[in-house]
């Protein structure tokens, strides 16, 4: 079995809901991304085998297969096909998947893999609320009756599962504050020294990520009403709604010799779990278990890594069954501060936890984000000097 490379990687600036991106067609948006991977690569276009991109709520002007659309408004070769997916939060990050396993089974040299997501344009839940209901909530299963007669009425929302979590890993209010208020603490600081220069492509003179707050404070955040009534979540400890792109181009050990590519990482292990749908935000506890057992690995032998803050809860009950070092976990700030293109999410964690690991000579890298349906991703990359 070949070796898996990723070869290079670029992602667009994350932009706030209503932001610089919100009125970009999100196929010219990926296109962008797209378009600057392979220049920065150089590899020429017509060698790509496939174009494999994550993105949700495939309606509108994300439908019609984006990644196919977005790689021809590119301008790129007719004759290269592209395939969009959807694993919710973990799009992207499957579509690395997908690439690395085709490359490894010798079926393909060289892949583009991204997400794109225009929230601002496509708000999150459109494609559900366009299909017919029971009734009008947020609950997209409620005519199904294999799933009532498996869950009942049971509420399937990722705030449910985000309080619960915080309930049964008795995770405070405040202890949730204190990450959040971190979370954007590391995302300005990475910012202003320039951590994030060399992985975004500016896009119509936007240049750095919209999201992270510098007037926000613990103070400001215990002022915030809960989500839930009773609660202890807010919305400052839940990831922002968001537009973006992103993408890495995944090649073979054959490519990188024939072409005279220069590999960052080599995908080290793969793991995708399913978890419990009701609690639903859960699965990279055992994602993460999973590839490093794979891999021969420990938590300990993981230098940087990248857990979506899909809310503060989920990263902090990671920690808190892993034992992994929050020092080590999503050191230039996470989704809370740096915003969720839900389906571009996973290549944008992908090539900051890559420029992470270059910059600090971290030999291994792990990569998990929770998603829809009770499920998970998780990925370990390893250096290549």
């Amino acid at each position: 079995m070949t070796t898996a490379y990723i070869v290079e990687v670029v992602r667009t600036p994350v932009g706030r809901r209503g932001g610089g991106l919100a009125e970009i067609h999100p196929a010219d948006l990926a296109s962008y991304a797209i378009t600057a991977l392979i220049d920065r690569s150089g590899v020429d276009p017509a060698l790509v085998d496939d174009v494999i991109l994550g993105c949700i709520d495939n309606v509108g002007p994300q439908a019609g297969c984006i990644a196919r659309t977005a790689w021809l408004a590119a301008g790129f070769p007719t004759h290269v096909p592209g395939v969009t997916l959807d694993r919710q939060c973990g799009s992207s990050q499957q579509s690395v998947h997908f690439a690395a396993q085709a490359v490894m089974s010798g079926t393909a040299d060289l892949i583009v893999a991204g997400g794109v997501q225009n929230m601002s344009m496509i708000p999150m839940g459109t494609a559900a609320a366009l299909g017919p209901q029971l009734r009008l909530d947020d609950d997209p299963f409620v005519g199904s009756e294999g799933w009532r007669a498996r869950y009942g009425d049971q509420p399937v929302s990722q705030f449910h599962g985000a309080e619960e979590i915080a309930r049964r890993w008795d995770i405070s209010r405040e202890e949730m504050e204190k990450f959040a208020l971190e979370s954007h603490r590391r995302a300005i600081a990475a910012t202003d020294e320039g951590r994030f220069d060399g992985e975004i492509a500016p896009i119509r003179n936007i240049t750095k990520d919209e999201g992270p707050r510098r007037d926000t404070s613990l103070e400001r955040m215990a002022g915030l009403a809960p989500l839930r009534e009773g609660g202890r979540l807010t919305a400052a400890l839940a990831s922002q709604i968001s537009d973006g792109a992103s993408a890495v181009l995944v090649a073979s050990e054959r490519a990188v010799k024939e072409y005279g590519l220069r590999p960052l990482v080599k995908v080290r292990e793969l793991a995708v779990v399913g978890s419990d749908p009701i609690l639903m935000l859960t699965g990279p506890i055992p994602a993460s278990r999973r590839v490093l057992e794979r891999a021969g690995l420990r938590i300990d032998d993981i230098g940087v890594a990248e857990i979506n803050e899909a809310f503060a809860s989920v990263v902090l009950a990671w920690q808190r069954e892993l034992g992994g070092d929050l020092d080590r976990v999503n050191v230039n700030g996470g989704a809370i501060a740096l915003g969720h293109p839900i389906g571009a999410s996973g290549t944008r964690l992908m090539t900051t936890l890559i420029s992470e690991m270059r910059r600090t000579g971290s030999q291994f890298g792990l990569q998990s984000m929770c998603e829809g349906g009770g499920q998970a991703n998780a990925t370990i990359l390893e250096l290549v000097d």
